[in-house]
């Protein structure tokens, strides 16, 4: 039965990213499965005839490396599976390649970084490429570059559905779709018979976010809270997010055809400016500043710049120009944005008023606002 509701999304998602995820992909042992991935070349492809332009964000490079090599189970020393990861990659893509060039359609290997995305310029030239490609018909297939990727370097996304969040913001894609081995969200823990599928989530608070349960195999990361996270970043940047089962058949087609499988989370309000979907979400704050109510509340409700005096406290080291996240006394981020002052200088003038800083600080270069309104992202819905 067509869901009129899920129609009306649709309708308005030329664009679709989905992810898939790893336990998708492989089959018991933490190989590849050629057939899950000919399933998906094929759900792609029926995508496209449809007129969608598909975006697949895809685990398994190192299920696919395990399988290669001929692997006992997954190794646990990083440069072991980071090696792993690169012979799996190169299998994967021509996986899925191979199945897509008998429909008539090629896929288009991206690897990324973090760092990739946190530069202004980087970033642009990724959408473009993005964009070039779905204009050639092609469907990008999209992985974290596991190679280079080290926590140590700070270049790591974390997992799969962040990435696949970023790449949603970052081509404007009004529906980003998550496939894993969950049904969607449920009202209870999935586990007890008596819970029930939610079909419809109106709006992510405190109610909905508990209901949050992670079953850890080792073969992935993520998660349900996980997921609520990413779904809570593209509702409130205006999108929309359904989390359902890839093992279903065909699952893609029964979405797109707009029939009930999995949760869809509605979008709040209208589309965030891709520029603040950029400063809110794909970049990693190098420090924080926790703020009193007042100035909490400036900037929710009201859309104020940040000023000196409604900071109460000041976190980590960073420089001017690397972006904070803001707080609020307990603990909630609240925004992102660009600071004027580094972290030496910003420990001087919190709590002060703008005149008080010009009398006392003559050597400091003076700011009115700690952060301008239009270098701000509002992360929290209010």
């Amino acid at each position: 039965m067509i869901n009129i509701l899920r129609q009306e999304i649709l309708t308005e998602s030329p664009t679709i990213v989905v992810k898939v995820g790893t336990r998708i992909l492989t089959d018991e042992r933490g190989h590849l499965s050629e057939s899950q991935i000919e399933s998906f070349a094929n759900q792609l492809a029926e995508a496209r005839q449809k007129g969608f332009r598909m975006v697949l964000v895809s685990s398994g490079a190192v299920g696919s490396g395990i399988g290669r090599l001929g692997l006992p189970g997954r190794p646990t020393d990083l440069a072991q599976l980071q090696a792993v990861a690169a012979v799996g990659q190169s299998a994967l893509i021509e996986a899925y390649n191979h199945h897509l060039e008998k429909l008539g359609l090629h896929a288009a290997q991206i690897l990324l970084t973090a760092d990739d995305l946190e530069h202004r310029a980087k970033y642009l030239n990724v959408r473009n490429t993005l964009n070039a490609l779905l204009e050639y018909g092609a469907i990008p297939i999209i992985n974290e570059n596991d190679t280079l990727s080290v926590a140590e370097l700070k270049t790591t996304f974390g997992d799969n559905d962040r990435l696949a969040a970023l790449v949603a913001d970052l081509i404007h894609a009004p529906l980003l779709i998550l496939l894993s081995d969950i049904d969607g969200l449920y009202n209870g823990d999935p586990r007890n018979p008596e819970s029930k599928l939610i079909e419809t989530v109106h709006r992510i608070d405190s109610s909905i976010q508990s209901l949050a349960f992670d079953r850890l195999t080792g073969l992935s990361k993520g998660g349900m809270a996980s997921k609520l996270r990413i779904a809570h970043q593209i509702t409130h940047a205006g999108g929309s997010v359904i989390i359902a089962n890839g093992r279903e058949p065909k699952i893609l087609q029964k979405i797109l055809n707009c029939e009930d499988f999995g949760t869809l989370f509605l979008p709040q309000g209208t589309r965030m400016a891709a520029r603040k979907q950029w400063i809110g979400y794909a970049i990693m704050p190098r420090g924080r500043v926790v703020v009193d109510d007042g100035c909490a509340k400036a900037l929710v409700e009201n859309g104020k710049s940040l000023l000196p005096i409604g900071i109460r406290e000041v976190e980590g080291e960073f420089e001017h120009g690397d972006v904070l996240a803001v707080c609020t006394e307990d603990g909630l981020e609240i925004a992102r944005g660009f600071t004027n002052y580094s972290s030496s200088d910003l420990e001087r003038i919190k709590g002060r008023h703008s005149d008080e800083i010009e009398a006392e600080f003559p050597d400091l270069l003076h700011y009115e606002e700690v952060m301008h309104r239009d270098n701000l992202t509002l992360t929290t819905m209010g």
